[in-house]
């Protein structure tokens, strides 16, 4: 199935056209991607919000800010890095995506990754890890080996709306990794 998407657009048109989970009869907008096609970092989120429902965009409310900043800490131009989710579609109120729904997404966001083809892959908090390692845990700030790729766990950037001192851990994490991307 995902051998036949060639390019990241091939990507896009099957998850606009994707009903494998009930998600997608309550979505707005499926959200897809941003950054650059060909970034040396790749963020991956958990699931689209309010704000990313309704503009189809990753990260563009509160949370994104904060990446924002993430970002321009790093040291990251625009054509470095990307973000995508591990589903595509927002859950009801916010809720953290289900087994079913993850695993519904997961070509999706497999074969992202192997057409974005980054040297780093961030996760942003537990679900991104949950989805990406098949339940294998990371510690905080640590960089590991994952199918042939570097890749860091750190705080999902939402969690620093209401714990703004793990920013200082946040930065460390980079900090102690900048080799990995720069």
């Amino acid at each position: 199935m995902t051998s036949e998407w060639k390019t990241l657009e091939d990507v896009e048109e099957h998850i606009f056209e994707c009903t494998a989970c009930p998600l997608s009869e309550t979505v707005i907008n499926k959200v897809v991607r941003k950054g650059s096609d060909i970034p040396k970092v790749l963020f991956i989120g958990e699931a689209p919000g309010k704000n990313e429902d309704e503009t189809g965009v990753p990260f563009c409310g509160r949370a994104g800010k904060i990446l924002d900043e993430l970002i321009d800490y790093a040291g990251l131009k625009e054509s470095d890095w990307a973000v995508i989710n591990t589903i595509k579609c927002r859950p009801p109120k916010n809720r953290n995506p289900n087994k079913k729904e993850l695993e519904a997404c997961k070509p999706f966001l497999k074969r992202q990754i192997e057409l974005l083809d980054p040297k780093l892959i961030i996760l942003l908090g537990n679900t991104a890890e949950k989805a990406f390692l098949n339940g294998q845990k990371m510690e905080w700030g640590a960089v590991e080996e994952f199918e042939g790729r570097n890749v860091l766990k750190i705080f999902h950037p939402a969690a620093l709306i209401y714990t703004r001192s793990r920013t200082e851990d946040q930065h460390r994490f980079l900090d102690e990794n900048r080799h990995l991307f720069l």
